[in-house]
């Protein structure tokens, strides 16, 4: 066996040893710390705050891989806006029609990493059944163990702008806002 070839096959054991160290943790959206937010214009007024109440879904990381996968499920019919009778609306089929489309969902595609931590995440959304692509910009993210679970966890903040005209929810666009901006503030414990 020749110097090389031994050089190549210790390169390669080591290099199948260390991305078998780099596994991927599942962690399991707490509910309780993640809510996707939204704002917008309303007639120029004021911007107007509001938030879905029940999010559930998943995440896939591997720091040392930086490697990440984001899947999330949006209860729409939780809709909180302060207002109830404004909630009703926005749940009727001029907005989000809930009766037909309970659920929206964010599917991530690409999850672009700066040092050891998520600062893009591109992904699909689907509100009403209609699909686009987003990229979601992460500003804080925190990887370590839970205070009080005793487990490990993540958590981030993160934000895009969507139209919602292109989701079927245009009503009363431009006067109130098409842009809408979305924020979650997200928060996953290690299954």
């Amino acid at each position: 066996m020749t110097h090389a070839f031994k050089f190549l096959a210790a390169a390669a054991l080591v290099l199948s040893a260390s991305s078998a160290m780099a596994k991927p943790e599942t962690y399991v959206i707490d509910g309780s710390h993640t809510y996707p937010r939204f704002s917008y214009s309303h007639l120029g007024f004021s911007t107007q705050l509001s938030r879905f109440s029940n999010t559930t879904g998943k995440v896939v990381f591997d720091q040392a891989a930086k490697r990440g996968e984001v899947d999330i499920v949006i209860d729409m019919k939780s809709v909180d806006t302060g207002f109830e009778k404004f909630d009703e609306h926005l749940r009727s089929a001029d907005f989000f029609e809930t009766a037909k489309f309970p659920e929206a969902t964010f599917k991530s595609t690409k999850v672009t990493f700066a040092g050891d931590k998520p600062f893009k995440v591109e992904g699909n959304l689907t509100i009403k059944g209609i699909t686009k692509p987003v990229t979601l910009t992460v500003t804080s993210f925190q990887a370590m163990p839970h205070p009080m679970l005793k487990k490990d966890a993540i958590g981030a903040n993160a934000h895009t702008v969507i139209k919602r005209s292109d989701f079927g929810a245009g009503m009363y666009a431009p006067h109130v806002s098409d842009d809408v901006r979305i924020d979650i503030a997200i928060e996953a414990v290690k299954e």
